[in-house]
């Protein structure tokens, strides 16, 4: 049995008794697709390995009793007064209780232990993984018979209402609908999507964190959006067709938006550059095309860097040095930005000497070792205990 699904018990008995649920939710990568899931565009993610454990029973009173494995804390609080806590990992289980009870899906009491092993700040959607595992639960817990669907935007709910946050569907979405070895092509206007199988003899995927921490509520990351709505609503002006940047063209952004405002224009002009990425990527993953796959990595991270303006010297320095190691054929920043990891496709055989050669050089330029993951594509969110 895995090791965190033992830990998720063990905790829960020792402090509540048996655990009626334990419910695994992955963290996600997305390979092709960043910034664009607000922007009505397409993305393609895939959840992972490493996961969050919520082991979950029901109380006979009204309150809430969680304890986090990985930060030893406690959190006690009433189902009918759910506020925002100073305890910043509770919340992303309050903000489902408090989604589901707006939505008219009454909460009982219930004790709860978390416990994950995804890196927090990496980049790889460990609130997700949270929101979508308490959502989970809770629907088991007390029989919602809520589809998958609806558990994702009730989760994306919770967490531009409730956190803070105005993220796209792409981060609940992966890590709720995954499934092992294949990644997702999403449409996040319409939510059809589709898999591709992505395992390579070959390559494998790599992440190296940055050891820089970022916090999405306290980026810019509300403010890119905020840029990307200006622009559209720029555009409504002169064309009322356009709803979002889905609709748009480089030539038309280039036509109406390029002397309106430079940041505007250059952060308009990427998301529209990595909608069109995401499906020429999907179509050189149909044929087996793994290094024109990577080169549209590299060109993903230097529009990131460059026009988006969501990277930062560590993350372009990681990048920088994968470009110029030869067994690796793409290579960039995942996630919001200002920190987190950058993802890689890395050749097996070299997989080893890429990461001495990255951490010793990363090491020399900015005093720290940073973190080096082999991930592999993974189911998503379930029931797996107890048993």
């Amino acid at each position: 049995m895995n090791l965190l699904i033992q830990d998720a018990g063990i905790y829960y008995r020792e402090h509540f008794g048996e655990p009626q649920f334990i419910v695994r939710s992955p963290g996600r990568i997305n390979l092709i697709g960043e910034h664009t899931d607000y922007n009505d565009g397409f993305v393609l993610p895939a959840s992972i390995d490493n996961a969050v454990y919520v082991s979950i029973g029901a109380r006979n009173d009204q309150e809430i009793h969680l304890f986090s494995v990985d930060y030893k804390e406690f959190y006690t609080g009433n189902i009918d007064a759910v506020s925002v806590s100073l305890q910043s990992w509770a919340n992303y289980v309050l903000a489902i209780v408090d989604v589901l009870q707006k939505a008219g899906y009454p909460c009982g009491g219930f004790n709860a232990v978390v416990r994950g092993d995804i890196p927090i700040g990496a980049g790889l959607s460990s609130s997700a993984a949270v929101e979508c595992a308490t959502i989970f639960a809770l629907n088991e817990l007390f029989g919602y018979k809520l589809d998958r669907m609806t558990m994702v935007k009730m989760a994306q709910q919770a967490e531009n209402d409730f956190i803070g946050v105005r993220c796209g569907i792409m981060d609940q979405f992966a890590s709720m609908f995954g499934k092992a070895n294949q990644v997702i092509e999403l449409d996040c206007r319409s939510l059809d999507h589709h898999y591709f199988p992505f395992e390579s003899e070959e390559y494998d995927l790599l992440l190296i964190n940055s050891r820089v921490k970022h916090s999405l509520a306290d980026s810019e990351y509300n403010l890119r959006r905020l840029d990307c709505e200006a622009g559209v609503a720029h555009l409504q002006r002169f064309h009322p067709e356009i709803t979002s940047l889905r609709d748009a063209t480089p030539a038309l952004l280039q036509q109406e938006l390029h002397s309106l405002d430079e940041n505007i224009f250059r952060r308009c002009l990427y998301v529209v550059e990595e909608i069109a990425r995401v499906k020429e990527a999907c179509e050189d993953l149909k044929k087996g095309d793994l290094l024109s796959f990577g080169k549209k990595m590299f060109s993903t991270h230097t529009g990131l860097s460059e026009m988006y303006n969501v990277s930062c010297p560590e993350l372009d320095f990681l990048v920088n040095f994968a470009i110029g190691y030869k067994n690796v054929i793409g290579a960039r920043m995942m996630g919001g930005g200002f920190g987190g990891c950058t993802l890689n496709l890395v050749k097996k055989a070299a997989v080893a000497d890429f990461v001495d050669r990255i951490s010793e050089s990363y090491l020399e330029t900015y005093g720290v070792l940073p973190g080096a993951y082999p991930v592999t594509i993974d189911e998503g969110t379930a029931v797996v205990g107890p048993w």
